[in-house]
């Protein structure tokens, strides 16, 4: 089975965790443990969110001048590498010596005219509070938005169109390869107008989960799993009558509404791909990655379930826990 399975931002660094490379590797030794009993009966194609590593390069950046400050889509490479770097590291050091690993600089095509830039949604870099925002968007020009109790500069996120090294990841599969791929949803590039075979790069950052879908899509994935720090899709969050859905078909998931920063855009990629493909997709949490696998945890979404089951022993978060 192929099996593309996403890390959510956050399951590599958790909310409120310093941005430190220590703490990124620890977290990334555990999606390493997770992903490695899999990856000796399945094709894996691993893709990462980046948004906090992405902010805290341009809030670094940001010291130099503005006409030396690197734009988004050169930080999304940087962090493709760095990454890409400690999670071969730490697979490498999971899986049997033989099983090679490799990372890819995946450039994805955007829409110049996509609405995503007039109304800019996605979060990057750390969270601050209301007076910091403030101050950051009078010196800096930066967007700002809520998330939960605190702020976050928010940037454009246009829709994720092609992928452009579909053909370097497919033959690194047929050759056994465990690939690493369309971190941060990709870098962000689009055609010059005017000019059909000139690509230049965007400022902006894609959606991840999108990306993993259209990449999941195009690959000809058995099944998309978008791991993240919560164990399932809960239905109620931050009330007493919250659930956590089980199974269920994405006409029928497609019925509840989810917060747009959080849970909302994994729904949504995870419902693209089954209506697209007629194949599977999961979410939950990142040490569930096998037993989603093997369909015992985290939400099922199929088009082969006629209606929507219910989880009665996943654990529910405590109040300070949220899914993002």
């Amino acid at each position: 089975m192929r099996v593309v399975i996403a890390l959510g931002g956050n399951a590599l660094l958790k909310r409120g965790e310093p941005m430190t490379a220590e703490v990124q590797r620890q977290n990334i030794k555990i999606a390493a443990e997770a992903i490695a009993p899999i990856a000796a009966e399945h094709q894996i194609v691993v893709t990462h969110g980046n948004g906090p590593q992405v902010g805290l390069l341009a809030l670094q950046g940001s010291a130099y001048k503005p006409e030396e400050a690197y734009p988004l889509d050169i930080l999304g490479a940087e962090t493709e590498g760095m990454i890409g770097y400690m999670l071969e590291q730490e697979l490498g050091n999971v899986l049997p010596f033989e099983v090679p690993l490799a990372t890819i600089l995946t450039m994805v095509e955007v829409d110049g005219n996509d609405p995503g830039f007039q109304n800019p949604t996605k979060f990057v870099g750390p969270v601050y509070d209301a007076s910091e925002a403030g101050e950051l968007h009078q010196k800096k020009g930066w967007v700002f938005k809520q998330d939960g109790n605190k702020w976050r500069r928010v940037v454009a996120s246009p829709i994720p169109r092609r992928i452009f090294e579909l053909r370097p990841i497919q033959w690194l599969l047929d050759k056994g390869a465990v690939v690493i791929c369309a971190g941060g949803g990709g870098i962000p590039t689009m055609y010059e107008q005017g000019k059909e075979r000139t690509l230049i790069g965007v400022e902006a950052v894609i959606d991840k989960d999108l990306c993993s879908a259209l990449l999941a899509r195009d690959i000809e994935a058995d099944l998309l799993i978008l791991a993240t720090d919560a164990e399932a899709v809960y239905t109620g969050w931050g009330t007493p009558e919250r659930k956590a859905i089980f199974k269920t078909n994405p006409n029928r998931l497609g019925q509840f509404s989810f917060p747009a920063g959080s849970m909302g855009p994994k729904v949504e990629a995870a419902c693209h791909f089954v209506n697209a493909t007629g194949r599977a997709a999961a979410i939950g949490a990142l040490a569930d990655i096998p037993a989603m696998v093997r369909g015992e945890r985290g939400t099922i979404i199929s088009s082969s379930f006629s209606d929507i089951t219910w989880h009665v022993e996943v654990p529910i978060p405590g109040p300070a826990s949220r899914p993002v």
